[in-house]
Parts: structure tokens; sequence; C-alpha cells
């Protein structure tokens, strides 16, 4: 068994086709989306209408949802640009996924933990707002409830990891897809640099157990960078051109 996982696509329709071109070369037998599809100012139309044609088990991410709920004064900058892009129908079904995912083996697919999509699984908060790695008791804690997955998939923090957690299961971010650093969040200036690559993952089934690629592709992200700045978000096309917001 081969199992593709992206996530956090955010409306890079540019990125998305760089990952998708290349799943077919790894010969998957699946690819599993783990939210968080269209919010940005990029293309959040045009990723939605392209995620649509694929059918692929989708999970909801913490924007798929806030794009319905929220009003026009709680939605960040991007999420009000991608609410406008979208139709009525399209908002609901991004609003309608499911919160998570149990394909086989064991596998649960969720966004952030397996309770909660607004927050990081594999990460912490520190007091100034960077994220480290979490503890080890922090990570069984936010798995507690879940003691018999062999395998969790998770995104929300764009930070590509793998780690075996409690009771011997894999744990695996395959990072963002679509915005190394998600330029809207009043902290992303105290992030670790990062890099414009287009990330996902394989996932693959091995007699003795699970082995993962985790996947940085080169991708055309000047025209993700112009993009962003022609819609007036130069944080944006900064983030996306070089991997960090100053």
């Amino acid at each position: 068994m081969r199992l593709a996982v992206i996530s956090d696509v955010h409306g890079n329709l540019a990125a998305l086709e760089a990952v998708l071109a290349d799943i077919k070369t790894r010969g998957v037998d699946s690819t599993v989306n783990l939210g968080d599809c269209v919010t940005s100012p990029l293309w959040p139309r045009e990723t939605f209408e392209a995620l649509q044609s694929l059918s692929l088990p989708t999970v909801r991410g913490n924007h798929d949802r806030w794009i319905e709920e929220f009003p026009e004064d709680r939605l960040s900058s991007a999420g009000r640009f991608a609410r406008n892009a979208l139709t009525a129908e399209q908002r609901l079904a991004l609003h309608s996924l499911p919160a998570q995912l149990r394909l086989e083996d064991g596998i649960l697919a969720c966004h952030g933990t397996p309770s909660d999509d607004t927050t990081c699984l594999m990460e912490e908060a520190l007091d100034d707002r960077r994220f480290v790695p979490a503890r080890r008791d922090v990570l069984a804690t936010r798995l507690a409830s879940e003691p018999t997955a062999r395998v969790i998939l998770c995104g929300h923090s764009h930070r590509q990891a793998v780690v075996h957690g409690p009771n011997e299961c894999l744990v695996l971010n395959p990072g963002s897809v679509g915005c190394p650093v998600f330029a809207d969040i009043p902290f992303a200036s105290n992030l670790e640099h990062r890099s414009p690559h287009a990330r996902y993952a394989v996932l693959t089934k091995r007699k003795r157990g699970w082995q993962v690629e985790l996947l940085a592709l080169d991708y055309d992200w000047e025209s993700a960078s112009a993009r962003a700045l022609a819609n007036n978000r130069p944080e944006w096309a900064q983030a996306l051109l070089s991997g960090h917001v100053e």
C-alpha cells in the first residue's frame, strides 16, 4: 500500500499542480487531503475546482470551516478573499467535509489534533509564540482518545515532520503544499526560516512497518508570489517567494 498525503494547499494552484504531477510518477494507490484547501489571496476557486474534480478523501481544515461559519469581520483578509471567490455551494461543500477520516490499516486522518482543528498536534507554542516540537507528554495527551490508531496523519502547522509517538503510533505531518508560512498570523515573523517548496509525503506499508518519504518540490513560486502581489498582499508574496515573513 502506498498513500500520498497532501495538506494545506491554501489556494495555491501552481503548487498543487506540481505536487499532483509528482504523485503520478510515484505509483501510489490513493491520495488523502488533510484540509485547508483554498484560503489565500491566490486561486481559491480554481483550486477548489481542481480538488473537486479529483474527489480525494478529504478532511475539513479550520479554514474550510471558518469560511462558512465566521462573520466577515472575523475572517482574515485571505479568508475574505477566498469567501468572495467561491460560490455559496462551494463554501458549503468545504464546510460539509468530515472532521476526520478513518482509513484502512488503522490510519486516522485529521487536520490539527483528532479532536481540535485549531491545535497543532506535533508542536507547542512558546511564550514568544514560536513553535517547537511537542514534548512526549503533550503528544500523548493529544492522542489519548486514539489508543488503537497505528498512524495519525495531521496538518495545520505547515511543518513537515514524522515521529514515532505513543503506543508505537506513527505520526506524520506532510507539510504544506501551497503555503510555507501562513502570512496572516501576527507572529509569522517569529517562526523559523522555512523554504518556498511545495511539500507532501508518501506513506508505504512494508512488512516491518511504515516507510515515509517527505518530499519538497520545486515549482513556479514566482508566479504564486506575483499573484499575491497583484491581489495587494505583499506579505504573502514575500512568504511564497522566500518561505518566511519579515
